[in-house]
């Protein structure tokens, strides 16, 4: 006798997860929300990098570089110039588009090299990508307010300002961190679904391939170059897209942030979470990210940790100890990542039970 199958149990597990997301900003204070949405921009990032290095095998080492270019396009597009520095006063949910745009232009631009580079010999490229990044962002002054920075714009979007300005839901005073939390979950949702539909579709499989043989893929008619510049171009909207939510959460940009040490903790992410997973993506980031945060919050509970200039190690410091052992662990122990403990165990049924 046959069964009408039921609404699988994984469906009520992330409707489950959906509603739990959505009611932290009513339950969690501030810091929590603020340290979930920089895990979420982290996350982005780390699924576009991943696209690149994990499913593609191109090693990047520049991806601060473009999320650079999403925070600092941001400002400069919805800046309206009364803080002295360049801006074109554009409505704010489309200069976050355009910032987006402007971090795969500039992507564009550097996909000719990443089309014919690959391994380390990308690697080193992209590199110079960092150091070109924060001598502008020093020297440009009116663009980029120089090592202060500049303040970020608030997001406008259908009528909704992204602000402290408050606003009650539920009895519950909503300012910028609870606002913009539901943007960023949706901005996530977006950002998954859309790179696991690339790497299911034909892109996918030109992608590992390119990854696993790239002379084999060429001899199969893959136009290799191509598709590693258009990938490119992929991961740095993905950056820039990141760069944009940061921006917005921090509400000031810093040079000093978009330096070397970014760029590594994303390739970090992505091993630590698992190559090639959007999955092991998303996990990487928010343990890297959040890791810091945790840190800092519990480092007078913590032994050797304390908070900066008081003599013990710095958590920024230790968070880079520990993930970077991390690192080390996953590279012997657990290739796959985090992804790899996800493991499907089949459902043993009796003999005699019929489907």
């Amino acid at each position: 006798m046959s069964e009408r199958p039921g609404i699988p149990v994984k469906a009520y597990a992330w409707a489950a997860a959906g509603l739990v997301l959505a009611a932290l900003p009513f339950y969690l204070e501030r810091f929590w929300l603020q340290a979930g949405l920089f895990a979420i921009a982290a996350a982005i990032g780390a699924i576009g990098i991943n696209l690149l290095t994990g499913a593609t095998g191109q090693l990047s080492m520049g991806h601060a570089f473009f999320l650079a270019v999403g925070a600092y396009g941001y400002c400069a597009l919805a800046g309206d110039g009364a803080d002295g520095l360049a801006g074109l006063g554009l409505p704010g949910w489309l200069a976050a588009v355009l910032a987006v745009g402007l971090a795969g232009l500039a992507g564009g631009v550097f996909s000719p090299i990443a089309g014919r580079l690959h391994g380390a010999y990308l690697g080193i490229a992209t590199l110079a990508l960092i150091f070109i990044g924060q001598h502008v962002l020093f020297n440009a002054h009116d663009l980029t307010g120089g090592y202060n920075g500049r303040a970020v714009p608030p997001l406008s979007l259908f009528g909704l300002t992204f602000d402290d300005t408050e606003l009650l839901v539920a009895q519950v005073p909503f300012g910028a961190v609870e606002k913009l939390w539901y943007l960023g979950l949706a901005l996530l949702l977006g950002g998954v679904l859309f790179a696991r539909g690339v790497l299911r579709g034909r892109p996918g499989r030109a992608m590992n391939a390119i990854r696993d043989h790239r002379i084999a893929a060429g001899v199969m008619g893959i136009p290799v170059a191509r598709h590693r510049a258009a990938v490119f171009v992929l991961s740095s909207m993905y950056a820039g897209l990141a760069g944009v939510l940061l921006a917005l959460v921090f509400q000031r940009t810093v040079p000093e942030y978009f330096g070397m040490a970014l760029s590594l903790e994303y390739l970090a992410m992505i091993v630590i979470g698992g190559l090639g997973s959007v999955a092991g993506a998303v996990a990487g980031g928010i343990f890297v990210a959040l890791l810091p945060q945790v840190l800092n919050r519990y480092a007078e509970a913590l032994p050797l940790v304390s908070a900066p200039g008081t003599g013990g190690i710095a958590p920024g410091e230790a968070a880079r100890y520990l993930y970077g052992a991390a690192v080390v662990g996953t590279v012997l122990f657990l290739p796959g990542g985090l992804a790899r403990l996800v493991v499907r165990t089949p459902i043993h049924r009796p003999s005699g039970e019929t489907r």
